[in-house]
């Protein structure tokens, strides 16, 4: 149930993830140089000047995409109005501050906001949290993918392996056992050689390298269903093989298929992240909890550890939510080891 929370509280928040990001930007990637590398809790006080053209947003717009800003954050560490205009001081760095002068005509009602970096900023300035949020999409998105794919895959040749045996199991467990003996990860590099770096690319890479733990668990439950009464009866009253699969043994194995499932959901959030962190997975500005700590590993043995630990605990999460509802759905779907 802890694991059930966990994944229903990430689905909602990756659903409504502008939303909740403080930083409504599409990719989350508003950019401060500035206030590079600012520990948890930092705030700053900021100038919004207006851009040049103003962009109205959609409520769907901004919930798939995000929302562009209709102004530009200075960061500032005073200001005074003085007539028509606003004289501030720039942040430059610590200790480090520029006199500028800006016309209201050119600010935000309101011009002067003060934003809190709960979990800090990166080098580029941009919000930890809000990154960490926006990037929960692409997690949830590669497991479910993912997953989507190694079923089929794995439903289809493992159930065709374990009915027809013969001819039809020997060429597919040897296409089986030729996947198997590739490196997880170095097939995964090569698929994603051949499709190309980018977010669509790494979510079908990984889905085509996980079928075979389906199909081979497949294989053996049809194997064992299918020598039963109720499929001898199938037989007799000359049903199609198709139907008798699709009707008559699947619904009879998916209790271990689910439980897969939840296992290889988990493992492809962790191969994402790792190729995120090498570089061929999602590619910047797309935030992706791999990618934040490949950007941010530097500061581990510095002076903000966080920056790198936040994406880090939250793989952990939501791998372990994932493993643990796993191990529920093999318990409460067991049930001839409960007689």
């Amino acid at each position: 149930m802890f694991g059930l929370v966990i994944i229903t509280l990430s689905v909602v928040v990756a659903v409504f993830a502008y939303f909740i990001a403080p930083d409504h930007t599409p990719n989350a990637n508003r950019m401060t140089v500035e206030i590079g590398g600012e520990k948890p809790g930092f705030q700053m006080h900021f100038l919004k000047i207006k851009n040049a053209g103003e962009e109205h947003t959609s409520f769907f717009t901004w919930l798939v995409n995000g929302k562009t800003e209709t102004y530009t954050l200075l960061p500032i560490t005073s200001f005074e109005k003085v007539n028509d205009s606003i004289i501030v001081q720039k942040f430059i760095d610590e200790g480090i501050s520029e006199r500028q002068s800006y016309h209201s005509s050119h600010l935000e009602a309101g011009f002067v906001t003060t934003k809190t970096f709960a979990l800090g900023s990166d080098k580029f300035g941009r919000d930890i949290l809000s990154r960490l949020i926006v990037g929960i999409r692409v997690s949830l998105s590669v497991g479910l993918i993912a997953v989507t794919i190694s079923v089929i895959l794995g439903i289809l040749l493992g159930s065709l392996a374990g009915y027809f045996r013969g001819r039809a199991d020997d060429i597919i467990m040897w296409f089986i056992n030729v996947i198997w003996s590739i490196p997880t990860l170095l097939l995964v590099f090569a698929l994603t050689l051949l499709l190309g770096k980018g977010f669509w690319q790494v979510f079908i890479a990984v889905g085509l390298t996980m079928w075979v733990n389906v199909a081979r668990l497949v294989r053996g439950q049809v194997m064992a269903v299918r020598e039963l009464e109720f499929i001898e009866a199938t037989r007799a009253l000359g049903f199609s093989h198709t139907r008798t699969i699709v009707f008559h043994i699947l619904p009879n194995i998916l209790g271990p298929v689910m439980v897969i499932a939840a296992s290889n959901f988990a493992a492809a959030i962790v191969i994402e992240a790792g190729l995120s962190f090498l570089g061929v997975g999602v590619q910047p500005p797309q935030p992706s909890w791999g990618l934040m700590i490949k950007e941010n590993y530097n500061f581990i043995i510095t002076h903000n550890p966080m920056l790198a630990l936040a994406p880090g605990i939250a793989i952990m999460l939501l791998v372990l939510a994932f493993n643990l509802l796993g191990n529920g759905l093999r318990d409460a779907l067991n049930v001839r080891g409960k007689l």
